[in-house]
């Protein structure tokens, strides 16, 4: 059945309403009609059968039928990548969702190629987001991971959040393998995991990182685009503190 993003601010309304992104997919691409039913999901966990009731304009109106709430992952992963270029982002993005990822933070480090004024990095987020709803739609995520700001390392670090465990990956010869590193901080319920763009963090930037208590992890003897690192994090961290 069709899902479609609905927020939790809607499903308390008597009419509930899709907003224009999502009607415009109900009604001039799928071609749903009045009386059609589909799958609603709110990003904080909620899921619902829902049926079509009315178009008004080019507003899709809904009835919500029942109602499921899906449970939250073990353990919030928080992604802290530094940006690539070309539409490695959005691959990034696509497939954090995927793997369970609770936040992405897209980091603009020194050896970042790609560099935003402030009104871009509004506009920059606001495409993520919509690439991130699309993979909820598409591989049954009913959690929409929090999408921050571009920001740069420095940035993130002056705002002193707090991780049960916090990790860079690093070419760096003291840095353990994930596993090791997790066999010393059991159940973490949160875990932060740094990943840097092509040619790596600068050793300032580890330096910062490390002063703040992230542990650098190896991830393996090949070197990985960052992409790839990405990926090869995330699946190792979900595999490990998911099941």
């Amino acid at each position: 059945m069709h899902r479609f993003h609905l927020p939790r601010s809607e499903w308390n309304s008597a009419t509930p309403g899709l907003d224009a992104s999502e009607s415009h997919h109900a009604l001039d691409v799928l071609r749903l009609k009045s009386g059609d039913r589909l799958t609603v999901f709110d990003g904080e966990g909620g899921e619902a059968g829902a049926q079509i009731t009315a178009v008004e304009g080019k507003t899709v109106r809904l009835r919500l039928l029942q109602k499921t709430e899906t449970k939250p992952l073990p353990c919030a992963l928080t992604l802290a990548q530094a940006v690539p270029k070309g539409k490695n982002m959005d691959f990034i993005i696509q497939k954090s969702v995927e793997l369970g990822a609770a936040r992405i933070v897209p980091l603009l480090s020194d050896r970042t190629i790609v560099q935003l004024e402030a009104g871009e990095a509004e506009k920059k987020r606001d495409k993520w987001r919509g690439i991130a709803i699309e993979a909820c739609k598409q591989c049954g995520q009913n959690r929409l991971p929090e999408i921050s700001l571009p920001q740069s390392p420095k940035v993130f670090f002056e705002g002193n959040e707090q991780f049960d465990l916090m990790l860079i990956a690093s070419l760096q010869p003291d840095a353990r393998k994930i596993k090791d590193v997790l066999a010393e901080s059991p159940a973490p319920g949160s875990v932060c995991v740094f990943v840097g763009p092509e040619g790596d963090f600068t050793p300032a930037e580890l330096a910062l990182a490390k002063s703040h208590g992230c542990q650098p992890v190896t991830l393996g003897p090949i070197i990985l685009r960052t992409e790839t690192a990405a990926l090869y994090c995330l699946s190792v961290l979900a595999h490990e503190l998911f099941g």
